[in-house]
């Protein structure tokens, strides 16, 4: 007799099954782009994303813990690899999944709205790495980030992640892993040898530790970067992926309804990179609405004492109102709660990254304030996911007004998006304690002329 358990099919069967026809077109896409194919739009928002990411990690690097993991490293192994903005030097491998950890430890990296995640945090380190193992030029760079970002981007486009997981350290990891080999010259046949092994090692995160403020989520886009290296060393020494490792693994183990259509829609003419976000406000993107509404509120309302307030009331989508609990215990979970992140903005001024440190989240007023917010889910903005990011605030006062104020989309999202000003001064606000203003603006020419260099090594010596 056959087998007959649902779900399980025999291996003639499985064998018999041809190599998916996206992924031929994806590989080819791949080994055949060059620098001078990229238009000039994907190519500016590389730049900036580069950019963006390079100041984020300098900041995140920091915090006690990225700074701890990262001299623990240099004292085991040294290499030439920087941990950005430390004045460390590592293997390359560990400078990965240092800096990977370090640009989300603040939650300011950019993400892709479509693609539900942040690609270039799981790319950008790994790409600096093999960049600088490779000697290559700084548009050889450009181009391999462009790529991972797209495929890692399209595989979140193309598959809906299950609930439960996390995004970070899933499908960035094929965008690494792209990346890498792009940039070791990689033929087609090595390309897809490389993202098929890459889609096996896509972590088990898990979506609570965001919610609980367990800090080992910050680690998971370092392993992706880290992983991204290995699999090219994997692909390199022969060993082999299943025929199609993308389609099983985000069709139905870590994700569902995996759309090959997606994969290959416009490719070549839309870019992911250039209709994604940039951050200015330290927390979850999820609470970026409100708090945008709530700074509508404060620019028409003028100023207003936050202990005025008797109570705030959040409608927003489904996503947003999970971040619900009023007194976070870590500074990752105050990043993640919608009742604190709104009551710092009220007290502090704005939710940026001091907003949630402990001195904050020991703040009597802050705490107190947090307490009196009420978040709800509206079915109604649930169902305009993921174009728009809906979020509708009402503060009620102790004199009986209510002031309220609605978004409809994240400030920095396509639809409202950053100016390149906004962005290079954001980097110098990061940069700036890290490096000192004068460093900071080498780094900012050095990133702006990257495609001219003939090589990286100017910009990671500014960045070590």
């Amino acid at each position: 007799m056959g087998i007959v358990t649902p779900g399980i099919v025999p291996a003639t069967t499985l064998l018999a099954e041809p190599a998916p026809a996206w992924l031929g077109r994806w590989t080819a896409f791949a080994a055949d782009l060059s620098f001078a194919d990229l238009p000039e739009a994907a190519v500016d928002r590389a730049r900036l994303v580069l950019l963006d990411s390079l100041g984020v990690i300098a900041a995140g690097m920091r915090e006690p813990e990225c700074r701890a993991l990262a001299e623990r490293l240099a004292a085991r192994r040294r290499g030439d690899a920087p941990a950005i903005g430390s004045g460390l030097s590592l293997d390359p491998r560990d400078a990965a999944l240092v800096n990977g950890a370090a640009g989300t430890t603040l939650e300011l990296d950019e993400g892709n709205q479509y693609a539900r995640g942040h690609p270039a945090i799981h790319v950008v380190p790994a790409v600096l790495a093999a960049a600088q193992e490779t000697g290559a030029s700084g548009a050889d760079l450009i181009a391999a980030l462009v790529l991972g970002y797209e495929i890692g981007a399209r595989i979140g486009i193309a598959s809906k992640l299950r609930v439960t997981m996390h995004p970070h350290g899933t499908w960035g990891t094929v965008g690494a892993a792209l990346a890498v080999a792009r940039l070791h010259g990689a033929d087609a046949a090595m390309i897809g040898r490389a993202i098929g092994l890459a889609s096996s090692f896509g972590l088990s995160t898990s979506r609570r530790t965001m919610l609980e403020g367990a800090t080992v989520r910050n680690t998971y886009a370092g392993f992706s970067n880290q992983l991204g290296l290995t699999a090219w060393d994997l692909a390199a020494s022969g060993f082999l992926p299943e025929r199609d490792g993308i389609g099983v693994v985000y069709g139905g183990i870590l994700a569902d309804d995996f759309s090959a259509e997606a994969m290959v829609e416009s490719l070549g003419t839309r870019w992911e990179i250039a209709r994604n976000y940039f951050k200015r406000h330290a927390a979850c993107r999820y609470t970026h609405g409100a708090l945008d509404a709530l700074a509508q509120i404060r620019r028409d309302a003028g100023p207003l004492d936050p202990d005025s307030v008797r109570s705030v009331e959040v409608a927003t989508y489904v996503w947003a109102a999970q971040l619900d609990h009023p007194a976070p215990e870590t500074m990752l979970a105050a990043k993640f709660s919608l009742p604190f992140a709104l009551a710092a903005a009220l007290v502090r001024g704005e939710a940026n990254t001091d907003a949630f440190r402990d001195e904050a989240r020991a703040d009597r007023r802050i705490l107190s304030l947090a307490r009196r917010v009420m978040v709800q889910e509206d079915p109604t903005m649930t169902a305009q996911l993921p174009g728009l990011r809906p979020a509708k605030v009402t503060l009620t006062l102790a004199d009986g007004r209510k002031l309220s104020a609605q978004a409809l989309t994240n400030r920095g999202d396509t639809e409202d998006p950053y100016s390149a000003d906004d962005v290079r001064e954001k980097f110098r606000a990061l940069a700036g304690p890290v490096w000192g203003a004068e460093r900071s603006e080498q780094i900012v020419a050095a990133v702006a002329g990257i495609d001219r260099a003939e090589g990286i090594g100017e910009l990671l010596g500014l960045v070590g």
